[in-house]
């Protein structure tokens, strides 16, 4: 018998392939480095943080039948997560997903999901066939969902009886593809992810700060956002009012998965009954750390 999920994580499961070097780089740079690939995408990269906080993550994705796949799918086993839900295609390739770092932070990157967004609505089976839940009895869990999912589906699943009783943590895949998120701004059960060039791509403005930020897509309809804006004042908001807290001081060394870090790590202080303001410095430390490689990917 399968167990059951502490958490459901929708999204890009993929191949990860990061070129990282400490030199500055500008474009047509050729510089000596490390190239790695790791298990990554949104999803994956919640839950394996959710994992390393003695949660148990399923992933709900879509994932090849070629040898990529199959190694991918192992790689998840072995990190703590549920594969058992995962949408395995036949004639749809594992995705992938390239990036290059150097000292100046995020030179480039190209994600190529394009496997998870033409399974679609594939991927949410198990919520539906009683596996996970059904329209009538929904699953009432957390769900973490990121926006690598295409607009159409994120629109239904906004408004999809599926959902009707989840805690829905949500999280953009890129600032490229933040606008996605829309449909979901006014979902009262909807907590959004954002850093602050997200946020403003959300509200189509710029803003000098994340509590900034925060307080504009409240007034977009947001029920509760979190807002990071790198190594300054990160905020959380509610009606209920704007907390801010800073980040830790550290040396960057990585930057791709840090906003993934974060929500995972801010879901999981959440479930350990952390208050927010408790929830926001968890999550701001366990970045912290993520982006110092002190903690391995």
């Amino acid at each position: 018998m399968t167990a059951r999920p502490d958490i459901l994580c929708i999204g890009s499961v993929l191949w990860d392939i990061i070129g990282r070097t400490p030199a500055h780089m500008v474009s047509g740079a050729d510089v000596p480095g490390r190239i790695t690939r790791l298990p990554g995408g949104v999803a994956m990269n919640i839950a394996m943080t959710l994992a390393r906080f003695g949660l148990r993550p399923a992933i709900l994705t879509a994932i090849g039948r070629d040898a990529e796949g199959d190694e991918l799918v192992a790689s998840c086993r072995r990190l703590g997560l549920l594969t058992d839900h995962v949408y395995r295609s036949d004639d749809l390739p594992t995705d992938r997903y390239m990036a290059v770092e150097g000292g100046n932070g995020l030179v480039a990157a190209i994600a190529d999901a394009h496997s998870l967004e033409a399974a679609g609505d594939k991927i949410l089976r198990p919520l539906a066939d009683g596996t996970l839940g059904t329209a009538d009895a929904p699953w009432a869990g957390p769900v973490a969902l990121d926006g690598n999912l295409t607009q159409g589906l994120l629109a239904d699943i906004a408004a999809s009886a599926l959902f009707s009783a989840a805690d829905l943590r949500v999280a953009p895949a890129s600032p490229g593809k933040a606008e996605r998120l829309l449909p979901l701004l006014p979902v009262p059960r909807a907590t959004l992810y954002v850093n602050l060039e997200e946020a403003g791509l959300l509200c189509q403005r710029r803003f000098a700060s994340a509590p900034e930020a925060a307080a504009g897509l409240l007034d977009r309809g947001a029920a509760r956002v979190l807002v990071t804006d790198g190594g300054r004042t990160s905020a959380d908001a509610t009606a209920d009012g704007i907390l801010t807290a800073e980040p830790p001081p550290v040396l960057v060394t990585r930057v791709t998965g840090a906003g993934d870090t974060f929500m995972a790590a801010h879901i999981a202080a959440e479930r350990r009954g952390e208050s927010r303001t408790r929830a926001l410095d968890s999550a701001l430390a366990a970045a912290a750390l993520y982006v110092s490689g002190d903690i391995v990917s």
